[in-house]
């Protein structure tokens, strides 16, 4: 599967669309600044590793029809970041209840802008429409303000704390509007 198979969103500022070759250096900028890891694994990324994750994206939609996209802004096409879903097979404890993980990650010239509820939004409205997950599940590490106050607009709430690579870490889930029972 190409980025052409993967799904373009466009939001009022944002465009969400598939990952290419083309991002790899904006990618491995963003991943590569501490201010970005702080919370996600407290050590950037190498170029190795971010060729893995740039691979593991594509993957996801070759195999499960669902994965990451690359955020730019409209207009400008600067990188504002990663959102989107994954199954990611995490060995945490406990595990979480739900195989559909959301997941963003920000440049940190991007931070406070509200783009992260944007883009979030808009992969959750993808997956209601197209996935229907019953639920959605999420992990944050717990001083992660940013990401905890983007979780509650987008309608995380908390199911309890877990261990994921040694830290401790907030897991919530979402139940999605096309679930049973939500309407």
């Amino acid at each position: 599967m190409t980025a052409t198979h993967i799904p373009l969103i466009e939001t009022e500022r944002l465009v969400l669309q598939g990952h290419r070759l083309e991002d790899f250096e904006d990618c491995f900028a963003m991943w590569a600044d501490p201010a970005v890891v702080r919370f996600i694994s407290g050590k950037p990324s190498t170029r190795e590793e971010m060729w893995s994750r740039l691979l593991r994206y594509v993957g996801h939609w070759t195999l499960l029809g669902y994965g990451f996209w690359v955020v730019r802004e409209k207009g400008t096409g600067r990188l504002v970041g990663e959102v989107g879903l994954g199954d990611f097979h995490r060995n945490m404890q406990p595990p979480l209840s739900s195989a559909v993980e959301a997941g963003w990650v920000l440049a940190s010239g991007t931070h406070g802008k509200g783009y992260a509820t944007e883009a979030v939004r808009a992969a959750l409205a993808w997956a209601d429409a197209h996935l229907r997950p019953e639920r959605v599940a999420c992990i944050i590490a717990p001083e992660n303000t940013a990401s905890l106050r983007v979780a509650s607009k987008c309608g995380f709430r908390p199911t309890g704390q877990g261990v994921y690579m040694g830290q401790p870490t907030l897991m919530f889930e979402r139940v999605a509007a096309t679930a049973p029972g939500t309407r």
